[in-house]
């Protein structure tokens, strides 16, 4: 699937990559409207109808990503419930053993996640990745979401890559178009970013289910 001779930059994101999505879509679609539920004097229903609308308004923009913006729009400590059920945070399949071999094989191995820095330290205060990456791009400091051209953009500006030899594995479809658009020319999607989903059969982009299937070559002694 992957011919890595051809292969120089590797951009991978995290949730849903490299991490399994299950904590992302329990703690906002089960755990967030229980707090807010008891915070505000609601049933769990009412919660969740009041929520889903706020999600909606913002999905795919920085806020929707904001951990910041949440705890002020909904009142609550979003940071602090996340460490709650920090524990949850799992990272998926074979993902320890392709991060040690990219890093092994010296191409250059960056982390894109538009995972607000607050979420990123708590995930990784859990399982800690970051030792396998040569850089991590966080969207917020790029002020644009990877689903926008200005992310892609400046995270050229910040550091230099050629699309024609840069892979980039996401989950989300909206994301891997706005790549693909930019001139990325290798993108695959997972299909089955939450564990606790059903596999995907529909996606646009060629998927994985794991990361066994695009190993790159052990380097040679």
């Amino acid at each position: 699937m992957i011919d890595w001779q051809h292969i120089d930059t590797v951009l991978l994101d995290m949730d849903g990559t490299l991490l399994d999505l299950h904590f992302d879509n329990y703690f906002w679609m089960q755990y967030v409207p229980q707090a807010y539920a008891r915070e505000h004097q609601l049933s769990e229903a009412e919660s969740t109808e009041r929520l889903h609308s706020k999600f909606e308004q913002n999905q795919s923009s920085l806020n929707w990503y904001s951990v910041d913006y949440w705890s002020e729009q909904l009142q609550l400590d979003i940071p602090a419930l996340k460490r709650e059920i920090q524990h949850m945070v799992a990272m998926r399949p074979h993902v320890e053993e392709f991060l040690t071999r990219l890093h092994a094989s010296h191409r250059d191995v960056v982390m894109v996640t538009n995972a607000h820095r607050k979420t990123l330290d708590i995930k990784m205060d859990h399982v800690d990745i970051t030792g396998w990456f040569d850089r991590i791009v966080v969207s917020h400091d790029l002020d644009a979401p990877k689903e926008e051209q200005a992310f892609w953009h400046r995270l050229q500006a910040l550091h230099p890559f050629d699309p024609a030899r840069t892979l980039f594995i996401d989950d989300t479809e909206r994301v891997l178009e706005s790549a693909r658009d930019y001139g990325i020319a290798y993108l695959l999607t997972l299909l089955q970013p939450d564990s606790q989903r059903q596999k995907r059969i529909d996606t646009r982009f060629p998927g994985i289910h794991h990361f066994d299937e695009i190993m790159p070559d052990q380097p040679q002694p």
